[in-house]
């Protein structure tokens, strides 16, 4: 009974997969307010399984069961090609241009995952992360126009490969009480604009902004001034 307990927190992580099934189902039919609370369920999922499997030593307790693995899987699916679908039909790209957005978005997460520089010894990440659901969820809230959008996908899909660091704002110490409050006011601005399907909200906004600006340039600036 305790392995069968502890399977179901693979179960949670798995969960995942059903959740993204969900997001892009409302992003085929362009229900973006959906799409993005279902996404928003699998970033939830994502923040709370993997404390939950440590602390129970599932890895441990089911050895034949890969949690890491799994992780990779549904962390593709959410974090990547549900917001390459929203890329591709939500940005105000053309169709040719869409299409090719998505498909940077898709390629250069999946060789994000694959990765092995990808975690760093203070449990930040070498590159942008592939967070390309919070990064979609920004440039579709902010609206910009269709070149400008299409110049922030270049850039992200860029830095994936770039030798500067992203925070984790749950496991990399230093900092951590003040990353984990802006990611707790980078939600509550998302949950904001997503209760009033994106409508006039301009205190939303900003407080949207100025996080994704924090947790953007934190680590660059902890790896420009390390610890002593």
């Amino acid at each position: 009974m305790r392995r069968v307990g502890l399977f179901s927190i693979h179960l949670i992580t798995a969960s995942g997969a059903a959740l993204s099934l969900f997001a892009m189902v409302a992003a085929m039919q362009d229900n973006w307010r959906i799409a993005f609370l279902w996404l928003g369920a699998a970033l939830f999922v994502d923040g709370i399984d993997g404390p939950i499997a440590r602390r129970f030593k599932v890895r441990e307790a089911l050895p034949t069961w890969d949690g890491a693995a799994l992780d990779f899987v549904i962390d593709y699916t959410s974090y990547v090609f549900v917001p390459a679908l929203i890329v591709a039909r939500a940005t105000g790209l053309s169709v040719e241009w869409g299409a090719a957005a998505g498909a940077i978005v898709a390629i250069t997460g999946a060789l994000y995952f694959a990765d092995t520089r990808m975690k760093q010894p203070d449990c930040s990440f070498r590159g942008f992360p592939a967070a390309w659901n919070m990064a979609v969820f920004v440039i579709f809230a902010m609206s910009p126009p269709a070149t400008v959008s299409l110049i922030l996908v270049f850039v992200l899909a860029g830095l994936t490969f770039a030798p500067i660091r992203f925070i984790h704002p749950v496991r990399v110490i230093r900092w951590r009480p003040l990353s984990l409050a802006v990611s707790l006011l980078w939600a509550l601005a998302a949950a904001w604009l997503i209760a009033y399907d994106f409508g006039p909200a301009p205190i939303a906004r900003t407080l949207l902004v100025a996080a994704s600006v924090y947790l953007m340039v934190v680590s660059t600036a902890q790896q420009l001034f390390p610890t002593r």
